[in-house]
């Protein structure tokens, strides 16, 4: 069977539970269909490029799918009548990634800059020596 990498966008009003009901919903119709979700990952709540339907924001969600090309079809259609999902796009891969996408990838990236950035203060206030250790400018 073909290797599919499928992104959705959904509703920014909706929490990031039914986001999780949804895609369980979208899984059991690939699974329907004889194929079955290799990998399922949550990027969180994002700032969208452009409003769509009013919406600034939107979830997204990436499937990685192990499925036949009906039922893609049948996920796409799924998903186009779905009030809940402002977007979503579809590729036909060669192979399915191992391990955390780009996206995942590059938000461990940037927790450990914040991490280490607290580290760097923290050493830092450490050296600094407190104000009420040697008054600085008085004359006695």
């Amino acid at each position: 069977m073909p290797f599919y990498e499928n992104v959705f966008i959904a509703r920014q009003d909706v929490s990031s539970a039914q986001v999780e009901t949804l895609t369980d919903t979208f899984a059991n119709l690939i699974a329907e269909h004889g194929g079955k979700v290799a990998k399922r990952e949550y990027w969180g709540l994002r700032n969208l490029a452009y409003r769509i339907k009013k919406n600034r924001k939107g979830h997204y969600m990436l499937l990685n799918l192990d499925a036949p090309p009906a039922a893609v079809s049948e996920l796409e259609r799924t998903m186009r009548i779905n009030e809940d999902v402002l977007r979503y796009l579809t590729v036909r891969v060669e192979v399915l990634e191992e391990g955390p996408s780009a996206m995942m990838q590059a938000r461990s990236r940037g927790e450990e800059r914040e991490r280490e950035r607290g580290r760097r203060f923290e050493r830092e206030s450490e050296r600094a020596p407190s104000p009420e250790a040697e008054p600085v400018g008085e004359t006695p």
